[in-house]
Order: C-alpha cells, then sequence, then structure tokens
C-alpha cells in the first residue's frame, strides 16, 4: 500500500477511531497540476482543490508530496488472537460485545481465514493507543475462549503496527470487494460467520465508529462513516479460481440484503465499480466542477474517476 494513493482516497487504518480519515491530517500538498505546472496546496492558497486533493481521490492532480500534522502516541498496544475455525461462533460474539463499547483509542477487526492446505481459523486483530495494561483489560473477554492457536499481543512501536495482521509485503494476485455494514444481525451472521470462508481467501470485519462517524467541516472531501462496521472479501486472483470467487461475491452481498448500504470507502473500489459508490450526490457534484475546472482535458485520470 502506498501512502499518497491511501491518503488521496481517504485513508482509514488503526488510528482512525481516534484521528479520523488519513486526508484529514494533511496540511499540504505538493503537486504538479495538468498543465504541468508544480505548485504547494493548501487551504489558504487553493482552499477547492485542497478540499478535493483530501479524500477525492487521484482526480485532480500528480501528488509528489503530503504534509500530515503529527500526533502523540503515548504507547501502542496490539496484536493478535487466533482460533481454530470451530470458536467463530463465540469469538464473534466477543468481537460484537467489545465493538459495541470499544473507546475511541480501541480499533478491532474480526478475520476468517482458509488458507489453501490449511484448516480454516477465526482471528481477532486490534490495537489501543493507550496503556498494554488497559488495553489488555479491555480485551480481556477473549481470554475466555479456549483453544487459542497464536497470540501476539503486546507493545509496538508505530513502525511495528504491521506486525498485527502479519500480510506478506509481496505482490500476489487478488481479487476484493469491500461494503459498509449497517448492523451485525441475522443476515450477517448467516452470511458472514457461520457461512464456509472458500473459496475465498479472508472475510473480515472492521469496527467503524469514534472519528470516522463525526462530520468535519474542514476535513476534505470524506465525509463521515455512519455506518459501524466495514466488510472485506478476498479471494486469491487465480485464473482457476476467478469465477467461483466473483460468483461468490456476489452471493454474498445479494445474502446480506439491507444489512449493507451500497456505500463504500474510495479505497474500497474495485475493477467495475464507480466513484459515485464512495461520495454522496453533493460531494460528488462538487467533485465533478472541480474535476472539470481544473482539468478539462482530462489529462489526469484516476482509476475511479469522479466523472466516469
Amino acid at each position: 500500500m502506498g501512502v499518497t494513493g491511501y491518503t488521496l482516497g481517504g485513508g482509514f487504518g488503526w488510528f482512525a477511531r481516534k484521528y479520523g480519515w488519513a486526508a484529514n491530517a494533511v496540511r499540504a500538498v505538493e503537486i504538479v497540476d495538468a498543465s504541468g505546472r508544480p505548485q504547494r496546496v493548501t487551504a489558504d492558497s487553493d482552499p477547492d482543490l485542497f478540499w478535493a486533493l483530501r479524500g477525492g481521490g487521484g482526480d485532480f492532480a500528480i501528488v509528489t508530496g503530503l504534509e500530515f500534522e503529527l500526533f502523540a502516541l503515548p504507547r501502542l498496544y496490539g496484536g493478535r488472537m487466533m482460533w481454530p475455525a470451530d470458536r467463530t461462533r463465540e469469538v464473534f460474539d466477543l468481537f460484537t460485545e467489545i465493538t459495541t463499547r470499544a473507546p475511541a483509542e480501541l480499533s478491532v477487526w474480526l478475520q476468517r481465514y482458509q488458507i489453501p492446505g490449511a484448516a480454516p481459523t477465526v482471528a481477532i486483530d486490534f490495537a489501543y493507543l493507550g496503556d498494554p495494561a488497559e488495553g489488555r483489560h479491555l480485551t480481556r473477554r477473549l481470554d475466555t475462549i479456549d483453544g487459542i492457536m497464536a497470540d501476539t499481543r503486546g507493545e509496538l512501536s508505530p513502525a511495528e503496527i504491521g506486525r498485527i495482521t502479519a500480510e506478506p509485503t509481496d505482490p500476489s494476485p487478488s481479487l476484493s470487494r469491500g461494503e459498509l455494514l449497517t448492523d451485525l444481525g441475522d443476515a450477517v451472521v448467516k452470511t458472514l460467520i457461520d457461512a464456509p470462508v472458500a473459496p475465498l481467501l479472508n472475510v473480515q470485519i472492521r469496527g467503524l465508529g469514534g472519528a470516522l462517524a463525526q462530520d468535519r467541516p474542514d476535513g476534505g472531501a470524506r465525509a463521515a462513516l455512519t455506518e459501524p462496521y466495514a466488510l472485506y472479501l478476498l479471494g486469491l486472483g487465480l485464473p482457476d479460481l476467478l469465477v467461483a470467487i466473483g460468483d461468490r461475491f456476489e452471493e454474498i452481498i445479494g445474502a446480506l440484503g439491507a444489512s449493507i448500504t451500497g456505500a463504500k470507502p474510495y479505497t474500497f473500489l474495485a475493477p467495475g465499480e464507480s466513484a459515485a459508490a464512495a461520495f454522496d450526490s453533493d460531494t460528488l457534484v462538487r467533485l465533478q466542477e472541480i474535476k472539470r475546472n481544473r482539468d478539462p482535458h482530462n489529462v489526469i485520470r484516476a482509476n475511479f474517476p469522479v466523472l466516469g
């Protein structure tokens, strides 16, 4: 993942429930515009373009530098706890309980895995921005689930944040689908918790809320996320799996029904989807107007263009 593309699309990760979108923290953007002119864009120098660059996607300029506000990080505690798949319902129930009452400093993700050649598993990943003792207290109920296979909880430095999910850093072919969930009700349980993961590799549910749910008039093109959870589906992008994975995506989305909104973060868009799914109508209209004014010949083209 590149920090620039992540931020241009809004960007939400382990610190978002506390501090909001990554784009909210941008204080200046260095660009080359559609005419080839370098600029330094701030809220004072060009408020419209500055607004669009913070969460509106990569349609407006070539970004060569970002200046961020910094936040003090007193201590960081987190890790992964993993169990065999027969503990999935217990893990899900505690995930629901913890995310319902979690302070903004605590972010929790549920992961279901079906790694080829291995038994299916379920995991809880979390990060707590604060004292490790308090982080362990907030997640203490997870210790009541028997059969744990791995437990990497501990104090981390910010540079070690990637250790939580331990994702591979080498590129690999994949297919993904992202959605926003309105609830964790019966449709979610039946479709995402009780059903097998295969032929997918991963079913992930992230707890949202906190600062992500708060409107910030000065925050850029990314509006608040009112949905309490995000869903991310992942499959291996191998030729013999493409059809089955695509079909499974559609089955899941159809079965979830009213538990998904159809809206999604810009960075969760997948091939074949439109930027219109990432913005409310007023935001999209404003982004389109800025695009037409700043790049009338469509020199700069994002993967998900606002005029697409």
